[in-house]
């Protein structure tokens, strides 16, 4: 009940709310505003170019929202015109519906935000493509989608303008309360009663949704200029918490042991649901501070961890009074109080002048850490070959929707058969599997939002109450568009069959022309996701295996830097660790896209997963060596029973790495000539440790291997 309440607390401070709320006010005003003098349909047109413009408004920096929008209402305002000249002639228009879903569907080789603007551009054009209209009249409209696209830029700009800051704390509460929900599964592997299995599944998934969050407020942060020139303190402070919570997160993934041998152990002793106990305490209290961050209010510590430590240290003191060895119970111990440290720093957001105490790194620094996309014709064109899933796809997109306007030709006169095309271009996506979840999410929403629709036409007659609903759809609309798809169009169908119905268009009518074309689109973009240059998630595989092997190897380099006296910059470390991060993410998500795909399709499943599995551990365990390292809990010993178990894994890592890849080259591993061999200066708990990651990266080994051969 207590985490229903703090999701739905969640919600109400979410940017996607306050997006939603936004977003709904500058596509609906200039309707409301144009029926008052009686001319609706030229507000509805201003409204279609607010609605394109608010496609290009993703997550983002500022100055990257602006140019994505300019570009958006330039691209609708040609598609308006050309549409409305050609849509005369069937042969022209299905020219234009033919090179403009194959071009268009190209904007993704320049990222997610030019995706969106071609989506933009399509959508334009299919909802243009049936209105018949003079030359004049045709420029007229055009025009008017550029007003609604302008109407849409200015009020976002100054929404941002007035309120800087609200989108990167909210996006820094959505980290936290990601990071608390990981860090929650990961108490659940110490219950007794808890399955192993399912929570690792878990733990690999809720990685990937922390993943996302961290690279989008990244991006947030780290590309925007004026965050970062920013003379007040809170700009300063978001960028020094998030690198407290990356900082945090690592500490989390640090901590991992064998959690069936813990159980066979202490599980009878009481102990291990107590430490569950306190991490999910721990949780709570980072959940906490990301909903004060979220809706920018104060926040007092409630959890005090130090008189749970201590009580959870007699009883661990209390075991070893009978003669018996848990250091692996001290370490955990350890580990916990390292995690309330790390917690605490992240207090320093709500205290003033906190800022002051880190330092910020440059320009230069920051954007190392976040990519950048070229915009160039050259760029473009050399994806034009079937090595290129973004060319594969357009291609796909271009043959469906040309296909999906025959049909829609085919059909009555009187039939709205646009609404084939808007599916296609709505669920196609470059993957079967996502293409697979958007039809499925797609017909369900349709089907009940339709009977919802219907219904409220049956039994309320009064305009402006009706007018209220559309509003309220729309609201629900545009606040779960990123957020989940099903919602969307659940609430998205009723309010364009009652907005049909106040124009005089029907209801009934409609919601069945909805579910026809749905079908028919869903039918065809299943079909093209299957036959036209299928993405298979497993064939894509490799190549994320292959980025995680580099990152797991240039993890253990770095360790090896610690050990060899030659402590590696900060931000090179960082951006190890980054890499490691993304690389993991994306083949955790690779993997499960995968399994929903045909089990024809699918292949070496199970290694695969074994395969992911023995990467998070590996990347766990030397996370904790390297942050005990930073920490100074553990001292650099460069000795051969340290140094060679870390050379021996990385040597394992680069030869399943050729196995995969064969270009990759052989490299030198230098190894400090000032080794000992002394015993007693070598810890006999790192040794295993270091022994641990040798035997899970020769088990990498080993898996690499049959995944190789079943490929080949």
């Amino acid at each position: 009940m207590k985490e229903k309440r703090q999701d739905i607390q969640y919600f109400l401070f979410s940017q996607y709310l306050s997006d939603g709320i936004r977003t709904t006010l500058e596509i609906i005003l200039p309707s409301v505003i144009f029926a008052q003098f009686h001319r609706l349909d030229l507000g509805l047109i201003m409204s279609t170019g607010a609605l394109c413009a608010s496609m290009a408004d993703g997550p983002g920096p500022v100055e990257h929202k602006r140019n994505g929008m300019l570009y958006c209402i330039l691209f609708t305002f040609l598609m308006t015109l050309v549409t409305g000249l050609v849509n005369t002639n069937i042969i022209l228009m299905g020219l234009l519906v033919l090179v403009s879903s194959f071009f268009f569907t190209m904007f993704s080789v320049f990222g997610n935000r030019a995706a969106s603007l071609g989506t933009a551009a399509l959508l334009i054009m299919v909802l243009r493509m049936d209105r018949i209209s003079t030359p004049l009249n045709v420029l007229l409209e055009s025009l008017l989608v550029v007003a609604g696209g302008f109407w849409y830029l200015l009020t976002a700009l100054l929404f941002f303008r007035l309120y800087p800051y609200r989108p990167s704390q909210r996006l820094l509460g959505i980290c936290l309360h990601e990071t608390a929900r990981y860090l929650k599964i990961k108490s659940a592997l110490y219950e007794s009663s808890s399955n192993i299995s399912d929570e690792y599944r878990k733990l690999v998934a809720q990685q990937v949704v922390v993943n996302e969050k961290q690279d989008e407020l990244r991006e947030l942060l780290y590309k925007n200029r004026e965050m970062m020139k920013d003379p007040t303190d809170t700009g300063k402070l978001l960028m020094v918490t998030f690198a407290d919570v990356v900082d945090l997160f690592e500490n989390i993934m640090a901590t991992w042991y064998d959690y069936a041998l813990l159980r066979e152990r202490f599980g009878n002793t009481g102990l291990l649901n107590d430490v569950s106990i306190i991490i999910q305490n721990l949780a709570d209290e980072i959940d906490r501070m990301g909903l004060a961050i979220q809706s920018n209010n104060s926040y007092k510590t409630q959890y005090l961890l130090l008189p749970a430590l201590n009580e959870l240290k007699a009883k661990i003191d209390g075991l070893e009074d009978n003669g018996n060895s848990h250091l692996v119970l001290k370490k955990i111990l350890v580990n916990i109080r390292n995690l309330g440290e790390r917690t605490d720093e992240l207090m320093n957001y709500f205290k003033a002048g906190s800022a002051e105490k880190k330092p910020v790194r440059t320009d230069t620094d920051y954007a190392r850490f976040v990519s950048h996309q070229v915009i160039s014709s050259r760029e473009f064109f050399s994806n034009f070959t079937l090595q290129s899933s973004v060319f594969r796809h357009s291609l796909r997109m271009m043959i469906t929707c040309i296909t999906g306007f025959i049909i829609a030709k085919l059909l009555p006169n009187a039939h709205h058969g646009y609404w084939i095309l808007l599916t296609i271009i709505v669920i196609l996506k470059p993957g079967f599997s996502l293409t697979k979840q958007r039809n499925l999410e797609r017909l369900f929403g349709t089907v009940a939002g339709g009977i919802i629709g219907v219904l409220f036409i049956y039994f309320i007659h009064d305009r402006d109450v009706l007018f209220s609903l559309i509003i309220i759809f729309m609201l629900v609309t545009y606040t779960f568009i990123r957020v989940n798809y099903v919602v969307t169009v659940i609430f998205m169908t009723p309010y364009i069959i009652i907005l049909f119905n106040l124009l005089g268009i029907g209801s009934v009518a409609v919601a069945e022309e909805r579910l026809l074309d749905t079908a028919i689109a869903s039918v065809l973009a299943f079909a093209g996701s299957y036959f036209l240059f299928p993405h298979w998630e497993s064939v894509q595989l490799e190549n994320y295996m292959i980025s995680v092997l580099k990152a797991n190897r240039d993890y253990l380099q770095q360790l090896l830097s610690f050990f060899s006296g030659k402590k590696p910059s900060a931000i090179e470390y960082k951006l190890v660790r980054k890499q490691l991060y993304i690389s993991s993410a994306n083949l955790s998500a690779a993997f499960q896209r995968m399994l929903s795909e045909p089990k024809s399709k699918q292949r070496s499943s199970q290694h695969i997963y074994e395969f992911v599995v023995l990467n998070h551990v590996l990347s766990s365990n030397i996370a904790s060596l390297t942050a005990s390292m930073i920490n100074k809990e553990v001292e650099p010993v460069c000795s051969k029973e340290i140094v060679l178990p870390v050379k021996k894994s990385i040597t394992i890592l680069k030869q399943s790495l050729q196995q995969l890849d064969h270009t990759a080259e052989e490299e030198e591993i230098t190894i400090p000539k000032t080794i000992t061999s002394a015993a007693n200066q070598t810890d006999k708990q790192l040794t295993e440790q270091l022994n641990f990651i040798y035997k899970v990266s020769g088990d990498i080994g080993k898996i690499t291997t049959e995944i190789s051969k079943q490929n080949d």
